[in-house]
């Protein structure tokens, strides 16, 4: 539904630690104004009353994957993309972990034409560091591109980068933001072939987080941090999961001033090891999701703010593929059109306060990729702006899942917040279940 004027009344608008009553007015995709109180200049211009509910800025997902292209029986651009706005979430990053992966600067350009075509919500992408291929690296261009995605444990599609010259030389070699997934492979083949010595493939679940343990994790982020600290890579270490690894990050700067940070992905806030029994292989991940005390000192280093950013690792696969036993089981879930309301429920149990959370999954991301005008509700910023009903209960159903996959962990959690409406550059995506077909998303830009 494209707009050309917007006039948003009544808003309560949640921006920079404050929540104040005001309009907002909404011309050529951006915020031309925010005042107590905007009065419509002409017949033109299409009214949404907020009926006092939140405004956020529209929330940039850091860490997705769309599975497009190659891998598309799980997820498309399109797909996921749309089930994104549905939660709030108007900008992602996705992954190099497809087929081909995106390790070339020809197959990433190929992403960006699918994203320009069919994506719902503003997109970057992430190029994927290999062993081999550090002359693509360095052809990448880090105004246009998120950043340098590099996996030190291996994932969905084996991108492992074991190399320590390798590593070294990529972490000395590129201004790029480098993003890392850090577990240590020695470590978990050896705990995997324990568990499959003792319990064939079938391994119970519950030692999932006891293979992929908190010794694997802090070994290999420890490692990537010491040797950013060497180099004086840009570092951001993704969904830590242990409360071990919250000690090696500060709060001592600013985030625009710092060189290490880190993000913790909702799963993570949310379950535990005691899940489980009732949720099987439905909330396996890499890094797996580990102890009610992790995930306590988890929460504590977000509100402290040696976690810099909340995300998601999106990582869709089909029932099919998750009903298998232990050591066939892919890892990861989807999670783009729950994380913004699974959120706001920790919020209503007084965890964290709405300012923190828009702080965590809107400015933050903003400032650490440097993204142009966007993760804010400001004049001369584009307007992606979510509205936010904070007491209408819904209950996650098979029929309400947008998924491509089709199936939730969150399935049959009742969430007392709904996103009611999101716009993407000032035009209506989403209305109370309903994505409009008009797309309006935007290659995101960066400051840098």
């Amino acid at each position: 539904m494209k707009n050309k004027t917007v006039l948003i009344k009544n808003a309560r608008i949640v921006n920079e630690g404050t929540i104040f009553n005001g309009d907002i007015l909404i011309e050529n995709e951006c915020i031309k104004e925010i005042a107590e109180s905007i009065s419509a200049k002409s017949a033109d211009v299409h009214i949404f009353d907020a009926e006092n509910n939140f405004v956020l800025p529209g929330v940039i997902d850091d860490q997705v994957h769309f599975r497009e292209p190659g891998l598309t029986q799980k997820a498309t651009i399109e797909s996921e993309s749309r089930a994104a706005v549905a939660g709030g979430i108007t900008s992602f990053i996705e992954m190099p972990n497809t087929n081909p992966q995106t390790t070339t600067i020809e197959k990433l350009e190929e992403k960006f034409e699918i994203a320009s075509k069919t994506s719902y919500a503003n997109y970057s992408f992430m190029f994927g560091g290999t062993n081999d291929n550090l002359e693509e690296v360095l052809k990448v261009d880090k105004k246009n591109v998120a950043g340098l995605k590099l996996f030190l444990g291996s994932s969905t599609g084996n991108m492992l980068v074991d190399n320590p010259e390798v590593l070294e030389k990529i972490f000395s070699s590129t201004d790029l933001l480098i993003a890392v997934h850090c577990e240590d492979e020695g470590t978990i083949q050896k705990n995997l072939k324990q568990h499959v010595d003792t319990y064939g493939d079938d391994i119970p679940l519950k030692y999932h987080p006891v293979i992929r343990s908190e010794e694997a994790c802090y070994l290999s982020s420890s490692q990537a941090i010491k040797l950013a600290k060497k180099t004086g890579a840009r570092l951001h270490v993704f969904h830590l999961s242990t409360g071990k690894e919250t000690k090696l990050f500060s709060n001592k700067q600013k985030l625009k001033d710092k060189k290490i940070t880190a993000e913790v992905c909702v799963h993570h806030l949310w379950f535990s090891d005691e899940d489980y029994d009732e949720k099987g292989t439905l909330i396996k991940w890499n890094p797996a999701v580990k102890t009610k005390a992790d995930r306590a000192k988890l929460w504590e280093a977000l509100l402290d703010d040696r976690i810099d950013v909340i995300a998601t690792d999106h990582a869709p696969h089909t029932l099919e593929e998750k009903n298998n036993v232990y050591t066939k089981a892919p890892s990861g879930g989807p999670l783009v059109q729950h994380a913004l309301v699974a959120m706001l429920e920790a919020y209503h149990q007084g965890k964290i306060s709405i300012t923190k959370i828009v702080e965590k999954m809107c400015h933050n991301p903003a400032i650490l990729f440097q993204v142009e005008k966007r993760g804010f509700i400001k004049e001369g910023y584009f307007a992606d702006l979510v509205i936010v009903d904070a007491n209408n209960p819904w209950t996650v159903t098979k029929e309400n899942i947008l998924y491509k996959c089709g199936w939730s962990p969150f399935e049959n959690a009742t969430f007392k917040s709904r996103v009611t409406h999101t716009f993407v550059n000032g035009s209506l995506a989403y209305k109370n279940f309903k994505v409009y077909a008009t797309k309006t998303a935007k290659r995101l830009t960066f400051n840098r």
